[in-house]
């Protein structure tokens, strides 16, 4: 027969409710680091514009599109390029293209890399593939639009939508977009570099060469031809061969 009188146990929700464990404590998650502080300063000409909702809409339906490549005669351009680094009546312009491997690469155009962008662009061509054709050789780049009448005052680099050609090939629609808070922190992390090649870490948690955000980032002289032609000429750095890639745009 068992014990009549057994001995009672202690509560052990009394016991812990009174005299909690410093071991089950939780342990508070550090907050994530802050973003570094934006010191992009404007452009000496840029003027504030209002983002117009209309082009918000184009772009989300343009980057639906695929990626084409049919075949497509080149429009015609002045045959011949710069010799040297230096050419009477243009400017001198920084300009970064960059894009996860296999993702669209976007054109970001800034006075000098301490400026805000005067012009931000996704283009219908994948990084990997813009990097291969320019490690191949010429690449020739053209964004083309429609003229506007006589008495429309609108900038060519103003121009909402644009036609891409890629080496004669027609690629896509190209949507002028503002500077989004990514392409910001991309360039304020870029501030230091004025010329060169290389990749940064993705957003994401997934390692691998398809999450790094590959970038080349160069001098470009800007050459206008009128109010409907303007061309960037990549400038190399040793400054004894052509430009390796060069970016028309134009009304037609």
């Amino acid at each position: 027969m068992g014990d009549p009188n057994p001995i009672p146990y202690p509560n052990a929700s009394t016991s812990t409710s009174t005299t909690p464990s410093s071991s089950s404590a939780a342990v508070p998650t550090p907050p994530p680091p802050p973003r570094p502080q934006l010191c992009l300063v404007q452009p000496s000409h840029k003027k504030k514009h209002k983002p117009i909702k209309i082009f918000r809409v184009f772009r989300s339906v343009f980057r639906s599109f695929p990626i084409i490549t049919p075949a497509c005669g080149f429009p015609y351009f002045p045959s011949g390029f710069p010799d040297g680094n230096k050419i009477s009546g243009s400017s001198r312009v920084t300009g970064t293209l960059f894009g996860c491997r296999r993702g669209r690469v976007t054109l970001s155009l800034q006075e000098d890399p301490k400026c805000l962008p005067m012009l931000v662009v996704e283009l219908p061509v994948a990084t990997n593939v813009l990097q291969k054709e320019i490690g191949g050789g010429m690449v020739r780049i053209a964004l083309e639009c429609e003229k506007r009448a006589e008495k429309d005052k609108t900038k060519l680099m103003e121009e909402p939508v644009w036609t891409m050609y890629f080496n004669g090939k027609n690629s896509g629609y190209v949507v002028k977009r503002e500077a989004e808070e990514e392409d910001l922190s991309i360039m304020e992390v870029l501030r230091p570099v004025s010329m060169g090649a290389g990749v940064l870490p993705g957003k994401t948690g997934v390692e691998g060469p398809d999450d790094e955000l590959a970038y080349m980032r160069a001098h470009f002289q800007r050459v206008v031809g009128s109010k409907d032609s303007e061309t960037l000429y990549m400038l190399s750095p040793n400054g004894d061969n052509g430009p390796e890639l060069s970016i028309f745009f134009v009304r037609i």
